[in-house]
């Protein structure tokens, strides 16, 4: 069992950046994969992006290549999403994610945290 806590959510300017963070209580996160999810009003929740255990294989979807960047911390049990250059579009409720698999974490992990608003403004 894989408890997510998520933190740092809030509201931005256009331009501006945000630094998310997830908390997980296993003791073995470093040898679980990692991902961030986000939803929209009357969207359905996509995939940002996925690390695997030691940080050498992550992935990005297209629309935040280039601006966003997930990192862990083995040590801490954390894992970490930097968002530069915010959008309005990117405004959502940003949700964690974790599996044993790499290749189930970005598309359905089998743990999910409670989510953290993010709000863009214009």
């Amino acid at each position: 069992q894989v408890q997510l806590v998520e933190s740092g959510g809030g509201l931005v300017q256009a331009g501006g950046s945000l630094r998310l963070s997830c908390a997980a209580s296993r003791r073995t996160f470093n040898n679980i994969a990692m991902g961030w999810f986000r939803q929209a009003p009357g969207k359905a929740r996509e995939f940002v992006a996925a690390i695997d255990w030691s940080g050498g294989r992550i992935d990005y979807a297209d629309p935040i290549k280039g601006r966003f960047t997930i990192s862990r911390d083995n040590a801490k049990n954390t894992v970490y999403l930097q968002m530069d250059s915010l959008k309005p579009e990117d405004t959502a409720v940003y949700y964690c994610a974790a599996d044993r698999f790499y290749r189930d974490v970005a598309t359905s992990p089998e743990y999910w945290g409670q989510g953290t608003q993010v709000t863009v403004s214009s």
